[in-house]
């Protein structure tokens, strides 16, 4: 699924579009409203990403052409408000925007709300479980199971388990794994990734083996036969 994200600052759009395209979608980078409209013009994405300041027009005047045109006026917008900005997530969703992220946000937070809303929008367009043989990832009930069984994991295993089983067999450096689910602006060290995935497949069992490490680089995950 496409989806687009109007961002001024390089360095977000930039992580934005990686992001979403590590978890299975099409994403484009636009820096401001015109570059939008003019790809706008061609095609048309499934849901659109919009910060509200934007040099010229802003993404609340972005917002209101959205919404006001017969064409577009049924693409899910999430909004990006900056911290404390009450009054700009009120005028948002009051002028039809689907959710909102407040900044700074981590990556994965992102790709969850875009996959809440897409389900709301679309329920039949995503994909809701991801499977390895018999472990079962439900991303709708946000559970794990192993042949049937039920196994526990915290919010940064399941985050994790979740990367590796959307692209089998990428391998995905430690920062790129603490950068997509802790978030850049999280305080610690990538080490920090290395003991999430030791219990990570303490709790997949043999399964745990699909987790390979990836010498000088990483980890990935490759599905067994």
């Amino acid at each position: 699924m496409k989806v687009w994200c109007v961002e001024d600052d390089d360095s977000i759009r930039d992580i934005e579009v990686y992001t979403l395209n590590s978890t299975d979608f099409e994403a484009k980078g636009f820096l401001d409203a015109i570059a939008f409209r003019d790809a706008l013009s061609m095609e048309k994405p499934d849901l659109i990403i919009l910060d509200i300041m934007l040099p010229g027009e802003d993404g609340v005047e972005l917002l209101k052409f959205l919404k006001d045109s017969p064409d577009t006026c049924r693409i899910p917008v999430i909004m990006a408000t900056a911290k404390g900005m009450e009054y700009d997530k009120i005028q948002s969703l009051d002028l039809g925007a689907d959710d909102y992220l407040v900044k700074p946000f981590g990556m994965m937070e992102m790709v969850s709300r875009v996959k809440a809303v897409l389900r709301r929008c679309n329920p039949t367009e995503v994909e809701h479980l991801l499977k390895a043989g018999g472990l079962v990832v439900n991303l709708d009930e946000h559970t794990v199971s192993i042949d049937n069984e039920r196994i526990q994991l915290t919010l940064k295993e399941f985050e994790l388990l979740r990367l590796f089983l959307s692209r089998p067999g990428i391998a995905f450096s430690r920062d790129q794994l603490f950068n997509d689910i802790w978030g850049a602006d999280y305080v610690s060290e990538t080490r920090t990734v290395d003991m999430h995935i030791r219990t990570l497949r303490v709790k997949l069992g043999d399964y745990g083996k699909m987790i390979e490490t990836v010498r000088g680089v990483g980890y990935r995950l490759e599905v067994q036969a």
